[in-house]
């Protein structure tokens, strides 16, 4: 089975990599194209299956519809669509949009996903698009979502009434995948009771990774340890990431209970988790949040926002709580109630990780990518 992945982010995380390698290992011929502008910065080194393509300006993206051309046309003057059997779109407007034309043309279903940027971006913002994306979802074979929110808030908001339930069964359902490192160490044997103890005496530790901008809203979680503070609580709060906007590194570098910590490696970043209670991230907005999983598979309970992508992946109170992103009153509150039910929730945690391994997801991609060509074929 050959598979052409268009995926504009690949370069920007090592997720996309990590799924490839799992698809490669079933199988299955990939061959990613990632369109990007020039100057665009690697997380990644690319391998001989992908083509990063420096096919448009980063001043192109202000016109949709010509940036869209140029993508197209760099993926006919590269490949022979037709000889492949499907095509797989990581966004449904950038991506997306580009694999419908291709698979109009050549007659090669595609598939695709919706992220955060198409949720929060796209549909949200850009109202002259939003037939366009809805254009790609109906035409496509199957429509991925990270997080059954996402999924409501699309359907629910954007989709006419008469679509919705034809859009509804080719939806799925499919987190991101966590590094194998994390699944192979996950932390059994969680001290809990000397956990516990600690807890009784109001002492906690919250933990945060990620970059350190205004969408991670982390002075929220500064404001509700402070509530908890004045109630009797010892609280600190490690803060491990990179600096992406100095105002809001300050807002939290004044208070003498945040720690701040630079970026480091995942075998460092275990011992921030291992040595932390809670994990907090109250994103303002969020595709999926790989650092949930991540803590989760340390025993760590988390914190996540309601109605963004973590939301959903589990009943709310099994492995931690939602909040809105914009109550530290109620995030207090929640600390309170995930210490209360800290041995079961963290037992869950660990559990539960099992979800993002990736061998799991790439064989429901795989399972999908069948079902798919074989109707091609049958249809033919």
């Amino acid at each position: 089975m050959k598979v052409l992945h268009i995926n504009c982010n690949y370069l920007g995380s090592a997720l996309h990599q990590a799924m490839i390698e799992k698809l490669d290992s079933l199988g299955i011929e990939n061959t990613v194209f990632v369109p990007v502008y020039s100057g665009t910065e690697a997380v990644i080194t690319p391998n001989n299956h992908v083509v990063v393509s420096d096919c448009f300006r980063k001043r192109d993206r202000l016109l949709f519809d010509y940036k869209q051309k140029k993508i197209i046309v760099a993926i006919e003057k590269r490949y022979d669509v037709s000889r492949f059997d499907l095509i797989h779109a990581y966004t449904l407007f950038t991506d997306g949009n580009a694999a419908r034309v291709l698979a109009g043309k050549y007659g090669v279903p595609f598939l695709a996903a919706v992220r955060n940027t198409d949720v929060n971006i796209f549909f949200k913002k850009m109202i002259h698009l939003r037939r366009r994306g809805l254009l790609t979802m109906k035409n496509a074979s199957r429509i991925f979502f990270l997080s059954r929110a996402y999924r409501n808030q699309v359907l629910e908001r954007y989709v006419p009434a008469s679509w919705r339930a034809d859009l509804q069964d080719r939806c799925r359902l499919i987190p991101n995948g966590i590094d194998d490192f994390w699944i192979k160490n996950r932390y059994w044997s969680r001290p809990v009771e000397s956990i516990e103890k600690r807890i009784g005496e109001k002492k906690l530790r919250l933990v945060y990774a990620g970059g350190i901008d205004k969408n991670k809203n982390i002075p929220l979680t500064c404001a509700a340890a402070e509530i908890l503070r004045k109630n009797g609580w010892s609280v600190e709060f490690d803060v491990i990431g990179s600096v992406r906007d100095i105002a809001e590194y300050a807002k939290i570098a004044g208070s003498p209970h945040c720690h701040y910590h630079e970026a480091c490696s995942k075998e460092s970043l275990i011992e921030f988790y291992r040595s932390a209670d809670i994990f907090v991230m109250a994103s303002h907005t969020e595709s999926f949040g790989l650092v949930y999983a991540e803590a989760m598979s340390q025993g760590l309970p988390v914190i996540y926002t309601r109605g963004q992508g973590f939301d959903g992946q589990f009943e709310d109170g099994l492995i931690g709580c939602s909040v809105s992103g914009a109550s530290a009153d109620e995030m207090a509150q929640k600390i309170r109630t995930i210490c209360r039910n800290y041995r079961t929730l963290s037992s869950s945690c660990v559990q539960c990780a099992e979800k993002f391994q990736w061998d799991r997801i790439a064989d429901e991609y795989h399972q999908i990518y069948r079902t798919v060509a074989e109707n091609r074929l049958s249809h033919r």
